[in-house]
């Protein structure tokens, strides 16, 4: 599903960065360098990971603090995908501080990249019990009740935290892309835009192009994906996606020459060699056109489409 990739990454790190301990107590035996790592939002999960346990080995720190440094390396352990020592951490991070809304938090996210929706809705209802004005923990859980098929509900948890915090640009980014799939094109858009206004991204532009072109505003659609081809100009997607939409505007040169840089960084996708071939058929490129409907071929050997052409072309496939 494309655009689903918003909801994969809406539980992002900054789970964390909203309620950690504001600093390291003076007797703290690490160096300030180790605290900062620690819940820096630039540090890496490996960094993270071997900050915090120095402040965490240190034994200097007790309470809300201990709690925040298992918190902070739970996380580093679930963004490195090894969900038993990040629940291990959350659970210590929780039983020294029960009332620590953020470890609720990043436990829900462990359960829902687990497909434990349930306990994750659990989780985020706890945090929010403890913190009811928690942006983040709403938008979760947003997510977790789109995973299960609620959309009711989805919407009102990304409104929720829309409401919270409105420079939370996932949960614009979420509910735009749930505006999307009811089909509320405008609606969408306009949460996209706001997505976009406080952090740009690949994604999001690629999803507000969607909408651009499902709503057939196919000129702002193309814009949107050209800003895809500048920001990431290795990213596959955003030259396919703006090739289609010059075909459908009739500029097939144009299409051509974008499936051309599609191709060059994703050759294994059957559907670019698909779309390049029709383009260079309708430019008089026969040869080019049988060549590239054979590779589409090649790699999905069930593209019908692709085998259709050749055969109104004269071609056994």
């Amino acid at each position: 599903m494309r655009g689903l990739p918003c909801f994969g990454a809406l539980l992002a790190a900054t789970a964390l960065w909203l309620a950690v301990p504001q600093a390291a107590s003076a007797e703290n035996a690490q160096a300030p360098q180790a605290w900062q790592a620690c819940f820096g939002a630039a540090s890496s999960p490996d960094d993270r990971m071997a900050a915090c346990s120095r402040v965490i080995d240190a034994k200097a720190e007790t309470g809300r603090k201990l709690a925040g440094a298992y918190c902070s390396r739970g996380e580093a352990f679930t963004e490195k995908r090894d969900f038993d020592r990040a629940l291990a951490d959350l659970d210590e991070a929780v039983r020294i501080d029960p009332n620590y809304a953020c470890a609720y938090t990043n436990r829900g996210r462990v359960y829902a990249l687990k497909s434990d929706l349930d306990r994750a809705i659990a989780e985020y209802d706890q945090a929010i019990r403890i913190d009811p004005s928690f942006a983040l923990a709403f938008n979760n859980r947003g997510d977790a009740w789109f995973g299960k098929g609620d959309a009711v509900r989805a919407m009102a948890d990304f409104s929720a935290a829309i409401k919270l915090d409105r420079k939370l640009s996932i949960a614009w980014g979420n509910r735009g892309f749930l505006h999307y799939r009811m089909h509320d094109f405008p609606q969408a858009i306009a949460d996209y835009s706001e997505q976009i206004k406080l952090s740009p991204s690949v994604l999001a532009y690629i999803n507000r192009g969607n909408a651009y072109r499902d709503s057939e505003q196919l000129d702002k659609a193309a814009a949107d994906y050209g800003e895809v081809t500048k920001l990431a100009p290795e990213d596959a997607r955003g030259w396919r996606n703006r090739g289609l939409i010059r075909f459908f505007q009739g500029n097939n040169k144009g299409g051509v020459a974008d499936y051309d840089k599609a191709l060059q960084y994703d050759p294994a996708d059957g559907d670019s060699w698909n779309n390049r071939a029709q383009g260079k058929l309708r430019l008089g490129d026969k040869a080019g056109a049988i060549a590239d409907f054979k590779k589409a071929l090649e790699l999905h050997p069930d593209l019908k489409s692709a085998r259709d052409s050749l055969q109104s072309l004269g071609v056994k496939s």
